[in-house]
């Protein structure tokens, strides 16, 4: 039991570690190059009008987050409250990182397929969807461990970690759903533009 409980105390630890690795992964794929001044101009306004839907989104989204944590307080408690906030704010966090390692990959991916072909777009095309993956699992890893050692992990602990997953997964799910609703409209736009320059 004492050597769980030391595993447990060093779980936060291997979440920073992991984080860093998301960090240095993004800085990795920022530095590769983005291709000619036409590319890097369609990349920036795709990026624009990504981080803009994003804010958009999460503004709305505050409002809900405040409701049913009022609710969670008044029905299961303050501390399953707070652990809902917590995992709201790093399931945006996460958002935005990736949403940011996203839209640099995808230049740049462009501009390693013209210049080293199939592998080398892989590569950055890997390397910038594993910075969503490895910020995903350590964020989560240090809110969940953090929650729960300074709750002393008693029984209201796991009450209030579920706040924190209920939390992560709000946002998550409407991010999928507006995010679902962004990507098709642009692609019925970019549909319409090619139709009207075909004539």
């Amino acid at each position: 039991m004492e050597s769980v409980i030391d595993l447990l105390q060093f779980s936060p630890f291997i979440g920073i570690a992991g984080f860093i690795f998301a960090l240095a992964t993004y800085f990795w794929v920022a530095k590769q190059p983005a291709g000619n001044e036409k590319m890097t101009n369609i990349a920036s306004m795709i990026e624009s009008g990504s981080m803009t839907f994003l804010k958009k989104e999460y503004t709305i989204l505050v409002g809900f987050l405040i409701i049913v944590a009022i609710l969670l307080a008044v029905g299961l408690g303050k501390l399953t409250a707070v652990c809902y906030i917590a995992g709201a704010i790093i399931s945006m966090l996460c958002g935005f990182i990736g949403m940011k390692a996203a839209t640099k990959a995808n230049v740049r991916t462009t501009e390693a397929a013209a210049k080293d072909g199939q592998g080398g777009a892989l590569l950055v095309a890997f390397f910038g969807g594993s910075v969503m993956g490895m910020t995903v699992a350590s964020l989560g890893l240090i809110g969940v461990a953090t929650a729960y050692l300074l709750l002393k992990g008693d029984a209201t602990a796991v009450s209030a970690i579920n706040g924190f997953a209920m939390g992560a997964s709000s946002i998550a799910l409407f991010a999928r759903v507006g995010g679902g609703i962004y990507t098709k409209a642009a692609d019925v736009g970019a549909d319409l533009v090619g139709k009207v320059e075909a004539g």
